[in-house]
C-alpha cells in the first residue's frame, strides 16, 4: 500500500521501472550494470539485471542510462533539535526545527536516522508522524532522553539541554528507574554516556550504574548504546554487555583483547569519524566544503562563521583542533583493524549534536573518511545502508530488493568508482515517494532520460 505523502511528491500510482540504471543494491560487492528496479506503491517489487527482471505491462518506464541507484543512507547515530544555526540548547527542540532537520537529511540522501538521545517530549509524536509518512524528511527513530552522569557527561555547558531531555541518575536504582521511564515512552534504544570528555567533567558513570542500566534495559527488551572515547572505557562497557559502541576508540590502538571481546559479545561499533573531522576541517576550507552541496546546507550564521578568517585562524591553532586531528588518526586506524577482524560496523556521525556536524553533509564525509581508512567505496556504502539497517533491527530497508521499502537515491555518477560521487544526487525517494527539494548535482536534471 502506498503511503499518503500528499505534497511530498508524486505518488507511484502504477508500477515504475527505472531502466538501464547502474544498481548498487546495498548488499553485493559490485554494482549491477544495465539494471532495472521496479517500484510499486511504497515497495520495491524487483531489482536486478535487465535480462532477469520482467517489467509489468502497465509500468511507467524511465530510462536512466548513465545514472546510479542505491539505497537511502541510514544513520545509526545522529541528533535532532539540539542545534539551530550556531546556537545550541533546549530552545531549539521545536517541531519546526526538527522537521527542517529531517528534511535536510533526506535532501542529501539520508532517508532514516536514529536520534541517539537528548530528545524532548515531542519526539514520540514526530516519530509517529515520520513512520506514517505524514511529514517530509527522513524517517525518525530515537532514544528517549538518554542517561548521563550528575556533574559529568554529557557536559551541560556543551549541550545545554533541559531536564526533560536527559536523565542523570545518582545510583543504580535511579538508573533502573530511568530505563523504565524511557521504556514507558516507547524509546527505540537506551543511550548512556561513559567517560569524562577528556577531563572536561569531573566524574565518569560508575560501574554500578551502567551495569544496572544495561541489565534493566535487557530485562525490558531494549538494547543499549554507549558514548565512549577511550580504550579502557570501551573495554569496560563491552564487558558489562553493551550492545553498541556509539563512537570509535580514539585514544589508543585497539588491542586483541577488545577485538575478541567485541566479537564474542556481538557488539556493534560506530566510528563517527566525521565528528572529529568536523571540529577542525571547516577552518581549513577544503574544496569539498565550498561546493553547492555543502554551502546550501549551512545556515547563514554558520556559513559566516566558517568564512570568518579570524575564526579559521583561531580554530586551526586551538588545542581542541589538534586533539581532534589526533583522535581522527587513531579512529581511522582502529576502524580498519576492527573491520578487517570481523567486528560488526555500523554507520553514524553524531550529526546534529554540534553546529559543525551538519545534517546530511556529515554522512557523506563519513563515507569519504571510511574510504580514507581503507574501505572500498562499496564496503563503505554497504555499511551505510544494509549494515546500518541491521544495527537498528530494521529488516524492511537498507537494500534494493523485492519486498523492501523504496527508499532510494539516484546519482548522476558512480560512487563505487569514486566515493565523492555520493553527493551527486539527482533524486531521493522515501517509501515510494519522490522527495521534493533534494540537493541536485551541479548541472543535473531531475527528469528521466
Amino acid at each position: 500500500m502506498s503511503l499518503g505523502f500528499g505534497c511530498l511528491g508524486s505518488a507511484v500510482a502504477k508500477p515504475l521501472a527505472f531502466s538501464g540504471i547502474r544498481l548498487i543494491d546495498g548488499r553485493s560487492a559490485e554494482p549491477v550494470e544495465d539494471a532495472v528496479v521496479i517500484v510499486d506503491g511504497d515497495r520495491i517489487v524487483a531489482a536486478g539485471p535487465r535480462t532477469a527482471v520482467a517489467v509489468p505491462s502497465d509500468a511507467e518506464i524511465r530510462e536512466m542510462r548513465g545514472r546510479t541507484i542505491m539505497p537511502g543512507l541510514i544513520s545509526d547515530h545522529s541528533h535532532v533539535g539540539i542545534v539551530q544555526g550556531v546556537d545550541v540548547g533546549a530552545r531549539n527542540y521545536t517541531r519546526e526545527n526538527i522537521l527542517a532537520q529531517l528534511k535536510a537529511y533526506t535532501d542529501r540522501g539520508v532517508t532514516t536516522i536514529m536520534a541517539l538521545g537528548l530528545n524532548g517530549a515531542i519526539m514520540p509524536e514526530i516519530r509517529a508522524e515520520a513512520h506514517a509518512g505524514r511529514i517530509p524528511g527522513a524517517d525518525l527513530f530515537g532514544v528517549d532522553r538518554g542517561i548521563g552522569v550528575p556533574d559529568g557527561g554529557p557536559p551541560q555547558a556543551m549541550i545545554r539541554v533541559s531536564a526533560d531531555q536527559l536523565f542523570r541518575p545518582a545510583n543504580a536504582e535511579e538508573g533502573r528507574e530511568a530505563v523504565r521511564a524511557m521504556k514507558g515512552r516507547g524509546t527505540d534504544m537506551v543511550k548512556l554516556w561513559l567517560g569524562d570528555f577528556g577531563g572536561a567533567v569531573p566524574a565518569k558513570m560508575q560501574p554500578a550504574v551502567y551495569e544496572a542500566v544495561i541489565d534493566e534495559a535487557h530485562r525490558l527488551g531494549l538494547r543499549v548504546a554507549a558514548h565512549v572515547h577511550d580504550l579502557e572505557d570501551a573495554r569496560a562497557i563491552t564487558k558489562a554487555g553493551v550492545d553498541v559502541l556509539a563512537h570509535g576508540v580514539r585514544d589508543k590502538p585497539v588491542d586483541p583483547d577488545l577485538i575478541a571481546l567485541l566479537k564474542a559479545q556481538n557488539t556493534w561499533y560506530i566510528a563517527t569519524l566525521a565528528l572529529d573531522e568536523a571540529t577542525f576541517v571547516y577552518a581549513d576550507a577544503p574544496a569539498w566544503a565550498q561546493t553547492p552541496f555543502v554551502r546550501t546546507a549551512l545556515a547563514p550564521d554558520l556559513k559566516a562563521r566558517f568564512d570568518d578568517p579570524a575564526w579559521q585562524r583561531e580554530t586551526r591553532a586551538s588545542a581542541k583542533a589538534q586533539a581532534a586531528r589526533d583522535s581522527l588518526a587513531v579512529n581511522l586506524a582502529n576502524l580498519k583493524r576492527l573491520a578487517d577482524t570481523g567486528v560488526r560496523i555500523g554507520f553514524g556521525t553524531d550529526s546534529g549534536a554540534a553546529p559543525e556536524r551538519v545534517p546530511g553533509v556529515a554522512e557523506h564525509r563519513e563515507l569519504a573518511l571510511m574510504v580514507q581508512a581503507g574501505f572500498t567505496p562499496m564496503q563503505a556504502l554497504t555499511t551505510a545502508t544494509s549494515k546500518a539497517a541491521e544495527l537498528l533491527g530494521l529488516s524492511d530497508r537498507g537494500t534494493l530488493e523485492a519486498g523492501r521499502r523504496a527508499d532510494l537515491v539516484i546519482l548522476e555518477a558512480d560512487p563505487s568508482k569514486d566515493i565523492a560521487n555520493s553527493v551527486r544526487i539527482v533524486e531521493v525517494w522515501r517509501a515510494g515517494q519522490r522527495q521534493d527539494g533534494a540537493s541536485p548535482a551541479p548541472g543535473a536534471s531531475a527528469t528521466s532520460r
